[in-house]
Formats: C-alpha cells, sequence, structure tokens
C-alpha cells in the first residue's frame, strides 16, 4: 500500500476501503430544489469544462467525489462508480479503476459526466475525444479545497443549494469540534501511521493540518525527509520521541491494532502505549477527504481530550 502512495501520495490515500462513520446525506429527489443554469462552464483542475444540461448518467472515478456527489444529493444521478468507491453502500460499485482507467468501460455506461482524481496522462483527452465532459478533482491540500469540491460538485450537477448546505454544516461542525479543545499548557505529541513500515505524515499535508486544528504537535516533522511531506519513520525514532497519542491509519490494510502496537520491540515503554493513546482509525475514513472529514477530526479531537483528562487527573 505504502509505495502506491508515496508514488502518488495523496491521491492514493484516496482509494482506501469503506468506514463505518456516516455520510451527511443530501435530498435525493429526481429534480433538485435548486439548480444551476445549463450550461455551466467550471475551471476546474483539468481546464475549462463546459456541461450542456443537468447530467443523469455520471461516472465518478474516485471514492471521495463519490462520498461528496452522494452528500449534496446527487446520488441519484449517479449511474457506475470505481471498484474503490464502496461507501455509502447504495452506491453503485463497478470494476472499473481509477488508476488505471478503460476509456471504452467507462464509456460504456454512457456517462453524461465523468468526475476523476488521478490523471494517468491521457484520460481528460481521451473523454474530451468521445465527447464526455470530464472533471478532475485531485485530492484536497487544505481544508478549502475540500468545500471547493463540493461547490464545484454542486454546479456541475445542479444541486447548487444542497451542496451550499453540506458545505456550510461541516465548516460549523469543524469550527466547533477545535473550539472544544482547550490549548494544552504543554504540547501533546502525536505519531500518524500509514504503514507498518512507519510511513507517516507531517503537518504540512492535509492530515496534519487537521491535527493541528486541535492543538497537536507531530513527531515527524523534524524527521529525516520530513520536507516531502510522507517521511518514513524508524521504530528507533518513534520510541524516542515517545509520543502522546498514536493514531493507526493501517487497521485494514495493515491489520495494526493497539495490542500489536504495544507488542512491537520497545513500544510498551511509549507514553501512548502505556496510557491507552493508541488510536485504531478507519483507514478510509482518515484517507478520504470530502464530507466525511468532520468524523474524522471528531475522533482526533475525542482522543485529544481523554490525554488532556488524564494529565490533569
Amino acid at each position: 500500500m505504502i509505495h502506491r502512495l508515496i508514488g502518488g501520495a495523496a491521491a492514493v490515500l484516496l482509494l482506501a476501503s469503506c468506514g463505518e462513520a456516516t455520510i451527511p446525506q443530501g435530498p435525493s429527489t429526481e429534480e433538485p430544489s435548486s439548480t444551476a443554469p445549463f450550461p455551466v462552464t467550471i475551471e476546474a483542475a483539468n481546464g475549462e469544462v463546459t456541461i450542456a444540461q443537468r447530467p443523469r448518467r455520471i461516472v465518478s472515478l474516485s471514492p471521495t467525489s463519490t462520498e461528496m456527489l452522494f452528500a449534496i444529493g446527487a446520488g441519484d444521478q449517479v449511474e457506475a462508480v470505481d471498484d474503490q468507491s464502496n461507501h455509502p453502500s447504495d452506491a453503485p460499485v463497478t470494476d472499473l479503476s481509477g488508476f488505471e482507467p478503460n476509456v471504452e468501460a467507462i464509456a460504456s455506461y454512457g456517462p453524461d459526466l465523468v468526475v476523476y482524481s488521478t490523471e494517468p496522462g491521457d484520460l481528460d483527452s481521451a473523454l474530451d475525444g468521445l465527447g464526455i465532459p470530464a472533471l478532475q478533482q485531485p485530492a484536497a491540500a487544505v481544508l478549502h479545497d475540500v468545500y471547493e469540491q463540493l461547490e464545484e460538485l454542486g454546479v456541475a450537477t445542479g444541486n447548487v443549494s444542497e451542496a451550499e448546505v453540506v458545505v456550510d454544516r461541516m465548516r460549523a461542525e469543524i469550527r466547533s469540534i477545535a473550539a472544544s479543545i482547550e490549548p494544552p499548557s504543554e504540547p501533546v505529541t502525536y505519531y500518524h501511521e500509514l504503514d507498518d513500515t512507519y510511513y507517516s505524515v507531517t503537518s504540512s499535508t492535509f492530515i496534519g493540518q487537521l491535527y493541528s486544528l486541535v492543538g497537536l504537535r507531530n513527531i515527524a516533522d523534524e524527521a529525516k525527509g520530513a520536507g516531502g511531506g510522507y517521511p518514513q519513520l524508524s521504530a528507533e525514532y518513534i520510541v524516542d520521541a515517545d509520543p502522546d497519542l498514536i493514531f493507526l491509519a493501517d487497521t485494514k490494510c495493515c491489520g495494526q491494532s493497539p495490542r500489536t502496537v504495544a507488542r512491537r520491540p520497545g513500544w510498551a515503554r511509549i507514553a501512548a502505549v502505556e496510557n491507552g493513546g493508541v488510536i485504531p482509525l478507519d483507514d478510509d475514513v482518515a484517507s478520504r477527504w470530502g464530507p466525511r472529514v468532520v468524523d474524522y477530526l471528531r475522533r482526533i479531537a475525542e482522543a485529544v481530550a481523554d490525554v488532556l483528562e488524564a494529565k490533569a487527573a
């Protein structure tokens, strides 16, 4: 898993499996309550995209975009999704690949809009040659990107007001979660684990920025290779850093758990292990930067609150 992740770090994080956290659902009526006028032209990551009329056969090749589409009430417009889009449960999953897209297979679904994240080099031009509008939504770099992508999909699908509702709700919930954590008198440190070979993230990444919202200090920021955002740490480095919290984003891919972490040589003396601060995450929620970012941040905040309560006791 990690080799794919480092090769296309943020993009690959989008293609994990599914979790239990809920996704906010918008209206799923045949006609939206507030539509954008069509045709619409969107300045997307892949350039200017014109959509002639409200799409009714959307193909999504990105798990994050799939979650966004259903969140804004465009689920009834989605004809097919890629093989990694397993949330929500009623998404029409197919064997289409977002990493190695087959244009002929995509076209067989008769799409009037294709949404994708990673560009292998010729997907956009091939779809354009078939007269199929395509919208690229790369992995978000900051929270604002998530909001923009939701609003972009709202315009593209004719679900403008529904997208605005989702964005407003996310902003409010994220502000509330961040405000619920009192700034600690002493730094609370953490280690975020991407896989069991100790690849991690720094504060410059999307994930790292979420941790910063609740005042955490990242032990990976000073590590060798931190400039790339996804350094591979050593076991010795992590043990010496003695983080207060360990977040495991490799529970599905690599079978990691508080129990497996405690069995690692020398790790039993890490503060997080000693004090119950090893937090298993759902790999999907930790890697799909769409509506469920709120669930992810809430999970982090709960862990921080527990540590602060223990320190105060």
